[in-house]
Formats: C-alpha cells, structure tokens, sequence
C-alpha cells in the first residue's frame, strides 16, 4: 500500500480497513511497515483521529508474532491498556527466553517475562533477574502444579479454567457462627481478586472463623452448598488463574502476578513474615492444610472463585466468595 493510500485511510479513520491492513502485513512478515502504520495512527489520535484502538492492535499483534527484538519495544509500562492482555505476557506466550531475553531491559518487564517462561517450561537462570521483583523463585516447585496459561491468538485470547470442572457433593450447613477480625490471611485473600472487585462490578468476601471450613461458608449467608476436598495443587491453580484475571472489566494481571498472589496466601496462612529460603518447606506445610473448592449452585457464567482452607491444627478456616459478572 502506498504512502498517499495509507494516509487516506487514516484521514478518513477507516478502521475496518486498517485492520485489514495489519492483518496483510503480519502475513508477510513486514514488520518495519506495521510500526510505520502504529506510529502514524498514534500522530492521528493526537490529532482526534479515533484510531488508538488500530494502535494498540498493532502492537498487540508486534509482541504476539514479531521478532524478539521489536516484541520487546512494546512490552513496556503503559503500553496495551486494552489489550487481550500484558503485552509481556503476549510476548512470551510466543517467544522463548533465550530469544528475547537479550531486548529485556526494565528489570520489571524482564523478571514478569522470565517467570512467564518459567511457567511456560523454559529453564531460568534465578541470577539474571532480579529477585526483589517478584521475590518468589522464578522455577515452579515440586509441590506446586503444572499452571493453567493464556492462549493468545491475533484476534482473541483463552484463559483456560477447566479447574473448576470437579465433582461436587451437595452439602447442608449448620447454624451461623461469630467471624473472628480480618487478619493478614483476609487481605491476601482480597488480594487475589482485586481488579474484580477494584476496577469490574465484581464483589469479594471473605470470612474467618474459629472452627472448620463449612462453618465458615455459613457466616456468608448460604444454607446449602456444594464443596469437595481438594489437592494443593487444584487450589493453587484455582488461586493463580484468578490472581492472574482482571475480571469482568478489569485489566489482566498476568499468570506470574497471580502466582505471586498465591504464594502469599500461603506464607500468611502458614505465619511467614518473609519468603523463607527453604521452599520445600512452604509446599510441605501447606499441604497440611486442608483445601476446598466449594459452589453456592448459582454459576451463571462470569468470574467465579469459591475457596476455602482450614488449619484443622489450631482450629480456624478462611473462605473467600468472588463474583464478577461478564
């Protein structure tokens, strides 16, 4: 397309077209040409063109299929507001670490990036990024579980939550009992679903009361619900694909910040003010505790965490319900 044709569709705002045209040119690989069309149409918006939204696409699909080096010059802060997702997190749905790590230079974006393909099975070397970023090791521990991961594709992106497809028994409730005062486990709790309740319509609560999960889930409201036991494992993926999501509204957060989120339920639960040098030790002691996924029955679609753990050893439970609607 030429100069002069470009240039008409962007005076005319002709969005549809220019869509068109980010689709010939990643077909043919010419990449240097679709940065020419963002930067232009970005000029346009300073103008009052209605074209961010051709912008961000662009870059959208530079960090989804472009090379290494130019996905890199967009996975920085501020940039994808509306994307499917994190533009790192785009990018490292489909470039291994090897092949970008060397473009990486915010230590934010490169350690978000690394713990990404950490996730994804790429091997990281702890020592080329910086630690205090995310402060949870980069590598996936023995007792934690293979993560659920956005599926990124030009047009539209999954978010895999097959997790929750398990078998529930139906359950009835006891009588309510007196919540204890929110601590730090209440907090990390909100902390996972925050941008649903912060930047969606979604709501949250949490309850915490000296006695088993099922009385907890009474302090909420519900007389009748359906629960099962689980493994660590399913409540860590149940926990990260929610830290992980913006919600209904809000803006994802990326499979590395909802495992951070994860991670810090269990050091609250388990009275760590830090995270300890022996990991072993984490997923060890949290694997005593006892873990449920549970279901009021009324799924209608949207966002939905329902989890509750107990620590059968000094006799308190925390549940948190988390709704957001699509």
């Amino acid at each position: 397309m030429s100069t002069d044709a470009l240039t008409e569709l962007i005076e005319a705002s002709d969005v549809a077209r220019l869509l068109q045209r980010i689709d010939d040119l990643c077909a043919r690989s010419e990449w240097d040409d679709l940065v020419g069309l963002r930067d232009r149409c970005e000029e346009a918006v300073t103008r009052g063109k209605q074209l961010w939204a051709v912008a961000q696409f662009a870059e959208y699909r530079l960090a989804l299929e472009g090379p290494a080096a130019l996905a890199a010059t967009v996975m920085t802060d501020g940039r994808g507001r509306f994307a499917l997702g994190p533009l790192w997190e785009v990018a490292a749905s489909s470039h291994e670490w090897t092949d970008i790590e060397p473009h990486l230079t915010t230590s934010t974006i490169r350690a978000l990036t690394a713990h990404e393909r950490s996730i994804r099975g790429d091997q990281i070397d702890e020592a080329t990024i910086e630690s205090e970023v995310l402060e949870i090791p980069a590598a996936l521990q023995p007792w934690e579980p293979t993560y659920p991961t956005a599926l990124y594709a030009p047009e539209r992106a999954t978010f895999p939550d097959d997790i929750f497809d398990i078998e529930m028994d139906w359950i009835d409730l006891g009588e309510p009992m007196e919540r204890q005062r929110t601590d730090a486990v209440t907090d990390a709790l909100m902390d996972l679903v925050k941008p649903w309740w912060e930047d969606s319509l979604g709501k949250a609560e949490v309850a915490t009361v000296d006695g088993a999960v099922e009385d907890a889930i009474r302090t909420l409201g519900p007389h009748r619900v359906r629960l099962a036991d689980v493994s660590l494992q399913t409540a860590l993926e149940a926990m990260v694909w929610a830290g992980a999501s913006g919600g209904g509204h809000g803006r994802r957060r990326g499979t590395p910040v909802g495992r951070v989120a994860a991670w810090w339920v269990l050091l609250e639960l388990l009275g760590y003010d830090d995270v300890p040098d022996d990991f072993l030790a984490v997923g060890e002691e949290a694997s005593d505790l006892r873990w449920v996924l549970w279901d009021p029955g009324d799924r209608v679609g949207g966002w939905n965490l329902h989890i509750g753990v107990e620590d059968r050893e000094h006799g308190i439970a925390w549940v948190l319900s988390a709704v957001d609607t699509a």
